[in-house]
């Protein structure tokens, strides 16, 4: 989710990152770039990001349980979208806090799937 792309990329409350469990970060690596030509920037021996034209994402060790995957939607007033998701009855998982490009917050909407929203820092 790096801050180098264009914000033009991002529209705003919409699906703009999805994160995967992987046991194996070589191995995602390299089924997905062979597969669909994704491009992969590490960020330490715990997380990776890769990059596509429409959607970009991110692998971390974990293992995955029944395709465990965090959809994570982009907002340009992070504070705004969160009121908005606890007015509508969501539950806030994680509060707000940073990383490397950004902040963000995990919510489980009402029926308990867990999602998050970020923001450029």
């Amino acid at each position: 989710m790096s801050n180098t792309l264009s914000e033009s990329k991002y529209k705003h409350e919409q699906v703009q990152y999805i994160e995967f469990l992987s046991e194996d970060l070589d191995r995602a690596r390299k089924f997905y770039s062979s597969s669909f030509g994704w491009e992969f920037t590490n960020y330490g021996p715990d997380y990776m990001a890769f990059g596509g034209d429409h959607v970009d994402g991110g692998f971390m060790p974990g293992k995955p349980v029944n395709g465990t995957m965090l959809v994570v939607l982009y907002s340009k007033d992070l504070d705004a979208t969160k009121d908005k998701v606890i007015a509508a009855g969501g539950t806030i998982v994680k509060d707000v806090f940073k990383f490397p490009g950004g902040r963000r917050f995990h919510f489980a909407d009402p029926d308990g799937y867990e999602l998050a929203v970020w923001t450029v820092e």
